[in-house]
């Protein structure tokens, strides 16, 4: 099946779509699955683009192709940049559940709360020595996480871990799941786009994303609450990346990757962390105008959650043994790596 769909998708690339205006020395297809109006495409993976152009020196043109325009479902993207289908994707590592298990360390609650670029930075600093081998068959040009997890319900508000108990809630990954599991709630695995659909129609009580997704979904029209900890605390964060077909990248001229990684260094994904807290308060606001009711825990609400979420790592820990993998450890340095950056 997989084949015959990545000679669906190959046959798509070839028949054309989003074409260059001038012709590159090197051209390029960038993947993903928002639409053109998510700030993840007009705001970071468009500029980050055409820096790279301008950096070749127009020797490279990279093509977006956002929504999944090429074809298969937002978790076909990793395989489909591995089997060199495209030549660079934007994905979520959790659509895989699994496959990038040390680079999870940084999703879980109380690793990061709510400083985007801090924990941009701190995936680049254990990129080389702990998280790399985990990416075999790509190459990674950038990684980063959102926000971080707010709650979204559609008619009920929240102010203590019991008032999630046998709600269906939205999960973006499998942290996340055990994350709603800890409170108490049912966790329901699906892809952001299928999201509103799912609030309208009631298969869903609420949802475990960012504020930032709130305009390009319309949100707000099927919710009636959003709900953050203390601080703008979140329940720990999804991680991403854009990633690139490793034999591609291999083949490809000194100046031409030097041009990809002038773009994608350690202020560019300061950059990234700034674009999107500041596409989650715009979201925010956007639905407290719309007459949402915007609920910040107080401190203690907030402390009840922390304790209802601490056996979340213990899981973690205890699952990735088996892989071979010190979890407290890799805890330990993800969460110093993160304060090391949190005075930026």
């Amino acid at each position: 099946m997989n084949i015959i769909k990545n000679a669906v998708l190959a046959a798509a690339l070839l028949a054309g779509g989003a074409t260059s205006a001038t012709a590159a020395d090197h051209e390029f297809k960038l993947h993903h699955f928002l639409g053109e109006k998510a700030p993840a495409h007009s705001k970071m993976l468009v500029p980050w683009a055409r820096q790279v152009e301008e950096n070749s020196g127009g020797k490279v043109s990279i093509e977006l192709y956002p929504a999944m325009t090429l074809g298969g479902r937002p978790p076909e993207l990793i395989s489909q940049v591995r089997d060199g289908v495209v030549d660079l994707v934007w994905t979520v590592n959790g659509y895989t559940p699994g496959l990038f298990p040390r680079s999870e360390v940084f999703e879980l609650p109380g690793v990061h709360t709510n400083n985007t670029k801090a924990t941009n930075l701190a995936l680049m600093d254990l990129y080389e020595s702990d998280l790399k081998e985990e990416y075999k068959g790509v190459e990674v040009m950038f990684l980063h996480v959102h926000a971080g997890q707010g709650i979204h319900m559609r008619d009920t508000e929240v102010h203590t871990p019991a008032d999630l108990e046998g709600k269906k809630i939205r999960i973006p990954t499998r942290t996340g799941a055990w994350v709603i599991e800890a409170l108490g709630a049912a966790p329901v695995a699906m892809p952001v786009p299928e999201l509103p659909t799912a609030l309208q129609k009631g298969v869903i009580d609420g949802a475990f994303i960012p504020w930032e997704i709130i305009p390009p979904l319309k949100i707000q029209e099927q919710t009636e609450y959003q709900i953050e900890g203390a601080g703008k605390e979140r329940f720990g964060t999804t991680t991403f990346q854009v990633s690139m077909n490793k034999e591609r990248w291999d083949s490809l001229p000194a100046d031409i990757q030097k041009a990809f990684r002038d773009a994608s260094g350690p202020e560019w994904v300061e950059q990234v962390g700034e674009i999107w807290a500041g596409a989650d308060e715009f979201g925010i606001g956007l639905a407290v105008k719309a007459g949402n009711t915007h609920v910040t825990l107080s401190e203690e609400e907030t402390e009840a959650f922390r304790e209802a979420l601490a056996p979340v790592t213990e899981r973690w820990v205890d699952e990735v043994a088996a892989k071979g993998i010190d979890g407290a450890a890799l805890v330990e340095k993800a969460k110093a790596a993160v304060a090391s950056h949190s005075g930026n």
